[in-house]
């Protein structure tokens, strides 16, 4: 101990008359004996080696216990067999063959606009009316066939989609494309053939 605390344990003696300060006053060496077992019981503790922990009683399988077997009641009532639906049948290569010939035929017919306008010609159209937000006035080889292209990958996309959500209306897209081409197809050649 430190000579100060000796002093303040003194004083507090003399003032008090406590016979315990006296005695940790008098004694210097038990209070450091009892300080250094306490440092070496911690500094041990913390270098020991623990055991592991035991395994919790609900982690041991019991070989002997009774097997409980339990059974789902079938459901009254008619149950319908799930059908396994194909997602590219013969029925979706159809509908998008056609969609996307009929596609490019609009596209292809759509050209005549542009020969026209080469050829000087009048009276027959010599520019695109309908759709020149897509193709533009004077429709180009490359545009064409790229709006053709986007046009069915698309169609063909969205219908691939929701035949894969078991919607119904899957056949809708390429339909759709479908009639809106084969009417372009139908009004190029009337027009401008």
């Amino acid at each position: 101990m430190g000579r100060r605390v000796r002093a303040y344990l003194r004083y507090m003696n003399s003032r008090n008359g406590s016979q315990v300060a006296g005695l940790i006053a008098s004694q210097p060496h038990l209070t450091s004996t009892t300080l250094r077992t306490v440092l070496a019981v911690l500094a041990l503790a913390s270098i020991a080696m623990a055991a592991e922990l035991p395994n919790a009683p609900s982690s041991v399988i019991r070989t002997d216990a009774a097997m409980i077997e339990t059974t789902v009641p079938a459901a009254p009532g008619f149950v319908a067999a799930n059908r396994e639906v194909k997602l590219i049948d013969k029925t979706f290569v159809s509908l998008a063959v056609v969609s996307i010939g009929s596609t490019f035929a609009d596209s292809y017919t759509t050209l005549f606009a542009r020969q026209n306008w080469l050829a000087g010609k009048t009276g027959v159209c010599n520019v695109e009316v309908e759709s020149a937000y897509l193709y533009g006035t004077h429709p180009t080889v490359g545009r064409t066939y790229a709006v053709a292209t986007v046009k069915s990958v698309s169609s063909v996309a969205a219908a691939y989609y929701l035949r894969k959500q078991h919607n119904r209306f899957w056949s809708l897209p390429l339909v759709a494309n479908a009639v809106m081409s084969l009417q372009g197809v139908g009004q190029n050649m009337a027009a401008c053939n």
